[in-house]
């Protein structure tokens, strides 16, 4: 995959979840080899390109969810010492399972990038399943599957605004502000309102013993019915705990257990607690039967994603639903094209995942998700459950959340036509404000762009200048027919993939 000059963090993340995870997946290798070139960080005379170094934390985590974790990187090219040092540190850390710092800069891939990776899908889609039926116009649906009366859900206005970034600092000043703060002293928190004796955790994660001030959860509850009950009350009491000594730096990530009946409640809770005690921007993943708060604000620090809901719908830019996905092709297309794309765009400072009444995920799937999304705001991710969650649930969350890979989903199988119309739908709403979702070329029309989103209190580096923005687009590139896949295998009878880096052209 050959790209122009000038390439950023927005353009690598893309590059991975429209072409290369697809195939990865599909091809589910047993190891993972990393062709570990930084001749593509920022500062590099000889690459040219604009990727930080916290984007190979990043690309390094999206690559663990493969191969139970088997990733083997070989050091290859890097000429700005300083720029590689700080890359290779930040790959090592995420091969231990450090959580990747956040991304800087804006994250909208150039033209080129959209080129490059339109191209190779359009090439490779003969040979993989997982790219067929991907890459066709998105057009309406029927009232029964989507929007109702047929026609395009409204989108609010407000969204990111794709101005000509700022010129890039020089790198010894991007690397400067490189903020590599101390992990947590405790990674992952399990709070639950009763010892189980059947659930079996790592010797590093925590079984919280703590609680919330009576009064305290008292209030948070009053204005939910269902959190009047004692049980629920004990719920919260753990679930405001945990979520203070997360926001607070004291603890990475955790899982809360809540009763089924105040689940909906708890959630509100949660995010009305993160979002006035220190997030600027949180991401609300909902599986099963959980809505959306109404009075939850339409300010833009929210975004809410529904997967399980009766129809796909963009009811505005920050409150999208989706069916769940009845195969494992289709979950993984809706992680991969849909729900990553949504969330690396809007970086969140914190993260819930609520599985909720009805949610009909398995553990192997469960942990995926978990996984993959761990790879935002620093790790911070806060699962929610039903009580009546099995042992193993709770079990297998704490591990990837630790760190850990998360189980193989099994043999590959394909998206259903349903779960491809409700994807495509989606994108085709969504993608003129979500950049990050787009796999080609669409043409720019007027946009009801309003305010951007709300900024971190902490300033970003590192954003591509408007000279490298010019840089990045080129004719598109001409196709050629691609060559069968090959499987190859090693003595050990293991399959491997081998992953490397966009080639600039001179």
């Amino acid at each position: 995959m050959s790209c122009q000059v000038g390439m950023g963090n927005a353009d690598y993340v893309a590059a991975f979840l429209h072409l290369l995870l697809p195939l990865a997946f599909e091809f589910d290798p047993e190891l993972v080899l990393v062709s570990a070139g930084f001749d593509s960080a920022i500062g590099d005379p000889e690459g040219q390109m604009q990727a930080t170094p916290e984007c190979f934390a990043h690309l390094t985590h999206l690559l663990q969810v493969l191969a139970g974790g088997r990733v083997c990187a070989m050091l290859e090219g890097g000429y700005h010492l300083e720029s590689l040092a700080e890359s290779v540190c930040m790959t090592v850390q995420a091969l231990l399972g450090d959580p990747a710092p956040p991304l800087s800069g804006l994250m909208v891939p150039c033209q080129s990038a959209l080129e490059s990776i339109q191209s190779a899908r359009a090439a490779q889609a003969p040979y993989w399943k997982s790219l067929q039926l991907q890459d066709v116009t998105p057009v309406p649906t029927s009232p029964s599957t989507h929007s109702p009366e047929g026609r395009p859900p409204p989108l609010l206005p407000g969204g990111p605004t794709c101005k000509a970034a700022a010129p890039a600092p020089a790198p010894s000043s991007l690397l400067d502000q490189l903020c590599l703060c101390p992990a947590p002293s405790v990674r992952t928190t399990v709070a639950l309102t009763a010892p189980d004796i059947t659930l079996v955790l790592p010797p590093d994660v925590i079984q919280q013993e703590g609680s919330a001030l009576r009064e305290e959860t008292e209030a948070w509850a009053r204005p939910h019915e269902s959190l009047v009950r004692e049980e629920a009350l004990t719920a919260l009491g753990k679930l405001l705990y945990l979520l203070d000594g997360m926001l607070d730096g004291q603890v990475n990530s955790g899982i809360a257990a809540t009763p089924a009946s105040a689940a909906a409640a708890t959630l509100d809770v949660a995010i009305q607690r993160g979002l006035s005690h220190g997030a600027q921007r949180l991401l609300c993943v909902a599986l099963g039967q959980l809505d959306r708060p109404p009075d939850l604000a339409h300010d833009g620090r929210t975004l809410w994603l529904n997967i399980g809901g009766k129809e796909a719908a963009a009811l505005s830019m920050f409150h999208v639903a989706t069916p769940l996905p009845v195969m494992t092709g289709g979950f993984l297309s809706c992680i991969l094209g849909l729900v990553l794309p949504l969330a690396y765009g809007f970086q969140p400072d914190l993260v819930l995942v609520a599985l909720g009444p009805g949610h009909g995920l398995q553990g192997p799937h469960a942990a995926l998700l978990a996984a993959m999304l761990r790879g935002l705001a620093g790790g911070r991710v806060l699962a929610l459950l039903e009580e009546d969650s099995t042992p193993q649930l709770a079990g297998i969350l704490a591990r990837v959340l630790r760190g850990e890979a998360p189980p193989s989903l099994g043999p590959s199988s394909v998206a259903s036509p349903e779960d491809v119309q409700a994807l495509m739908y989606l994108r085709g709403q969504l993608e003129p404000q979500w950049k990050m979702l787009q796999v080609r070329l669409i043409a720019e029309g007027p946009l009801p762009w309003g305010p951007a989103l709300p900024q971190r209190s902490v300033g970003r580096a590192g954003q591509v200048s408007a000279e490298n923005q010019l840089q990045c687009r080129r004719p598109a590139a001409r196709l050629l027919p691609a060559p069968p896949p090959v499987v190859p295998s090693s003595p050990g009878g293991l399959k491997s993939a081998k992953v490397g880096a966009f080639t600039p052209q001179k």
